[in-house]
Formats: structure tokens, sequence, C-alpha cells
């Protein structure tokens, strides 16, 4: 069952993970969007990620799981990016990319059935 995830970032300027290899590079609302849409329906973000670890092999598979009919639309007010995700991706799956993505500087705003 498909969910729909409204997501902040407080300050798109900010909304950087921790690993620029793997962090957003957006600027605007779509450009955002498109990336973490990227993100959900494909494990390329998900890939890099895992070979980085200490034991790739170690890595939990469930965490690439991915969405290939995800979508994401994107909106900006001044810093402020808010998003809209909706996939069928469990909560935990799209948090992990989320991180990657934006490091500590998103915030998970909403749930609702899609």
């Amino acid at each position: 069952m498909a969910a729909r995830y409204y997501l902040t970032l407080p300050d798109g300027n900010a909304a950087r993970g921790e690993e620029p290899s793997l962090s957003f590079t957006a600027q605007g609302g779509e450009a955002f969007a498109e990336q973490l849409q990227d993100a959900l329906r494909h494990d390329a973000l998900f890939e890099r990620w895992r070979l980085m670890q200490d034991d790739p092999d170690e890595v939990d598979p469930t965490l690439g799981a991915t969405d290939p009919d995800a979508t994401v639309s994107g909106e900006q007010h001044h810093l402020r990016i808010n998003l809209v995700a909706t996939t069928s991706l469990p909560g935990r799956v799209l948090k992990h990319r989320m991180r990657l993505l934006a490091g500590r500087h998103w915030e998970l705003r909403d749930v609702t059935s899609a």
C-alpha cells in the first residue's frame, strides 16, 4: 500500500548529507524532488552507500528496496523546501535515503494513505 510522505527541508542550502558524494546537490524545490524521486526509484544511491561500509555484504539488503512508481513533487518557499513523496516503500527506507541525501536537515511532517 502506498503512502504519501510530507517532508520539509527547512533550509535548502543546508540540506546536505554527511558524505558529499551521496548528498543532495539540488538547488530549488523541483530539483530536490527529482533527486529524491531517483533515489526511491533506483538503487544507485543505496549501492554507493553500501560499498562505503566496512562490510558491505553485511548491510541489510531490505534497505536497498526500490519503487519504480514513486513520485515526488517539490515547492520552494524562500529557503524552505516542501516535498511530497508518494511511494510503497517502507518509512524506514525513505528515512534512510533522506539521511543520506540531507543528513539531519529535514523533517517528516506527516504521513497519509495515498
